[in-house]
């Protein structure tokens, strides 16, 4: 992955997060998981990018966990999305399609001829 991917994961992480929970509880894991079977292995997320982001976004009440047992019959915090996690993914949404719409016409823009 190169710097610019990188860089681009951090700035992106927490509405990848909260898209991933939108669906239900989940453990790091599988939030992982999920993330790069979604992008077909485009974007990675490392256990040292995750966690601290897990444990901001609970600190902002946007997600919530509890301790259960994964599918492999072990002890894990599972992570679920709060209502004001679900606001704020409705809104960081908005931000990134407006974001992309904007950068794709910047890409796409062809100078007319003069």
């Amino acid at each position: 992955m190169s710097k610019a991917e990188v860089d681009l994961l951090q700035g992106s992480l927490d509405v990848l997060i909260l898209k991933t929970l939108s669906w239900g509880p989940k453990h790091g894991y599988a939030v992982v998981r999920w993330i790069q079977q979604v992008t077909g292995d485009a974007l990675v997320v490392e256990e040292g990018s995750l966690y601290p982001a897990l444990h901001r976004l609970e600190r902002k009440e946007w997600i919530a966990s509890e301790w259960g047992v994964s599918e492999n019959n072990r002890r894990a915090k599972f992570y679920s999305l709060t209502p004001a996690g679900r606001q704020q993914l409705r809104a960081q949404t908005a931000n990134w399609q407006r974001f992309a719409e904007a950068v794709s016409r910047v890409l796409t823009f062809v100078p007319e001829a003069a």
